[in-house]
């Protein structure tokens, strides 16, 4: 396991979060920068109702071959405007596609890409604008390199559900034998669930090989909860799973785009269902290039791409275990960990 478990054990990465400031706020921005030159960037979008930004930019068919930072953002589609204020900031600092002959003649292209929180502070006119987007990459600038990754409640995490429970931010990582590190950074805000309803159990914890199951009456208390709560938000929301997939194995872009692809797989094991109507599953992944692959085998790939998909399973678990009861204007939102004693 790398250092922190976390996205920036990919040398180059840093990650800044965010906050909608208010009372009636519950809501706000990640941003995921690279370092200077920008990595190689593909995306996969899997969900019926997406919010989205520059994602046709990452096509491998167009143009644009590396990207400078991505950014994940409560909001919905209003929360896009985030990715304005980490383009001024790009821009300032002369970072991005060059158009013309002169050192300031750039074009930062910021994928982005919303989850669905409206209205859950108490508010539902209140979203992340361009100054959260500018001041969650200016987080991430002053963080350190390889610095750990807060997880939760925070940025794009901040009024994520996943169902009826609090959801969040989560990360993980991994050294392959290889020596190449694959990481995830998941903001976890699903209509589906995280909890296998006849356990307890979260189902992404069943691919850990050391699934804890809670006692039998935890788990029934902690069911007639959460169908009150049910009953009392009335139907699913709007929701969304983001991810950021990211290694310091050299890929080509279509090499990128089939491990956004494959990530896909781990939010599945972790939430069900997925990919809904509802939902706006999309998944980004990152290539600094820093360690290439085994010259002159084809299924070199393999081990990054399944590596992809298990780090992004333990970053949704890492969300909502790590995710804290919210009490508000907007509503009661239960954590796991309140639910089965473990807070």
């Amino acid at each position: 396991m790398a250092i922190n478990d976390a996205l920036t054990d990919v040398a180059g990465l840093r990650v800044g979060h965010a906050r909608v400031a208010g009372d009636r706020a519950l809501t706000g921005t990640t941003v995921v920068l690279a370092p200077q030159g920008g990595v190689v960037a593909a995306v996969d979008v899997r969900g019926g109702g997406p919010a989205t930004r520059e994602t046709d930019a990452l096509d491998p068919r167009n143009i644009v071959q590396r990207v400078d930072a991505v950014v994940l953002t409560g909001g919905s589609a209003y929360g896009l405007d985030s990715a304005s204020g980490v383009v001024a900031w790009l821009e300032e600092r002369r970072r991005g596609i060059r158009v013309g002959p002169g050192p300031d003649q750039v074009v930062p292209v910021v994928p982005a890409a919303g989850v669905f929180d409206l209205g859950r502070g108490g508010d539902w006119r209140i979203r992340p604008d361009a100054a959260t987007g500018r001041a969650a990459v200016e987080a991430a600038a002053r963080s350190a390199s390889g610095a750990p990754v807060a997880e939760g409640g925070v940025g794009a995490g901040t009024g994520a559900l996943v169902g009826p429970l609090k959801g969040g931010i989560g990360t993980a990582s991994t050294v392959l034998d290889s020596g190449i590190t694959v990481a995830a950074l998941v903001v976890a805000n699903a209509a589906g669930s995280a909890v296998d309803p006849l356990t307890g159990v979260l189902y992404g914890r069943y691919f850990s090989g050391r699934t804890e199951y809670p006692a039998p009456e935890v788990h029934v208390a902690a069911q007639l909860r959460l169908a009150e709560l049910r009953e009392r938000q009335g139907p699913a929301p709007l929701n969304t799973t983001l991810a950021v997939v990211a290694t310091d194995a050299e890929l080509s872009r279509p090499q990128a785009q089939k491990l956004a692809g494959t990530a896909h797989d781990g939010i599945a094991r972790a939430v069900r269902p997925v990919h809904l109507l509802n939902d706006g599953d999309t998944v980004f992944a990152l290539s600094t290039g820093g360690r290439p692959l085994t010259e002159g085998d084809p299924l070199a790939l393999n081990e990054v791409l399944a590596a992809g998909a298990d780090v992004v399973t333990r970053a949704i678990v890492r969300a909502v275990s790590a995710a804290k009861s919210v009490r508000g204007p907007g509503g009661t939102f239960f954590s796991y960990g309140e639910l089965y004693g473990l807070d």
